[in-house]
């Protein structure tokens, strides 16, 4: 079974990702994180296949969090889509530019979900 960690300071905010996530019928199970920090120890412990990143966090951003995962051989196919409010284009550009898969502006949805996933395989 494939594994999606979704990673966001905001307990509710992760609650809706999942259950979105859910609502497409892909068998997965999650782990969670409230911040780059905790999730980066999370990743080096078990085999994940699709990360689901928040910005805006505590302790290490989510910016942080994708340059360091990045800079790991191990982790350079690993598809990580940001899933965050931070809705300005500058935002888009850097994230991709460091190596985010894709970018989801928040509120999130199936439809969006389901055109994302399309391009990638986890």
């Amino acid at each position: 079974m494939k594994t999606v960690m979704v990673v966001d300071d905001s307990r509710i905010m992760r609650n809706i990702v999942k259950n979105t996530f859910s609502e497409l019928k892909i068998p997965c199970q999650f782990v969670e994180a409230g911040n780059g920090k905790d999730a980066l120890l999370m990743l080096q412990n078990q085999t994940v296949n699709l990360v689901l990143l928040d910005w805006n966090m505590p302790e290490l951003s989510g910016l942080d969090f994708l340059k360091q995962v990045r800079a790991m051989e191990q982790y350079k196919e690993l598809p990580i889509i940001m899933v965050t409010s931070e809705s300005a284009k500058y935002n888009v550009i850097e994230a991709l530019k460091n190596g985010a898969t894709d970018y989801i502006v928040k509120p999130v949805n199936e439809k969006i979900f389901t055109e994302k996933l399309s391009k990638i395989t986890f």
